[in-house]
């Protein structure tokens, strides 16, 4: 415990006398709760931290803002990533349509369903 509060002296301060710590420490502080048998409290204590900041830090990890070392006895959980599942194809309901009505300018314009397109978009103009 000695060593590690000799450590800690030489964690730079800022002008509010809080500790600025290192992206690379808080990586391997992240690191070390992911080893076997470890906890976030412990941790932080080692450290004189509050556990709700090693917490922090572990969601920035999560993120993908620290990047952690790999420390001896650090274990991960196996990914098995899932199948893509099959659509269910529901079929449209027939639409029945007897007319195509245009709106234009406040009027509605009825033209017969078998109306050819270039007339349609002639009538929309």
């Amino acid at each position: 415990m000695e060593a590690t509060n000799e450590f800690l002296t030489r964690i730079p301060h800022g002008s509010d006398g809080k500790r600025r710590w290192p992206l690379e420490l808080k990586a391997r502080i992240v690191a070390e709760t992911l080893i076997e048998g470890a906890t976030v409290n412990g941790v932080a204590k080692r450290y004189g931290l509050i556990p709700s900041s090693v917490s922090d830090w572990r969601r920035m990890a999560r993120t993908g803002k620290l990047v952690l070392p790999n420390l001896d006895g650090m274990d991960f959980v196996p990914v098995q990533i899932e199948g893509p599942k099959p659509l269910e194809v529901v079929p449209a309901p027939p639409i029945n349509l007897t007319c195509v009505e245009l709106l234009k300018g406040g009027v509605t314009i009825r033209l017969a369903v078998d109306t050819p397109a270039a007339r349609i978009a002639e009538t929309a103009l």
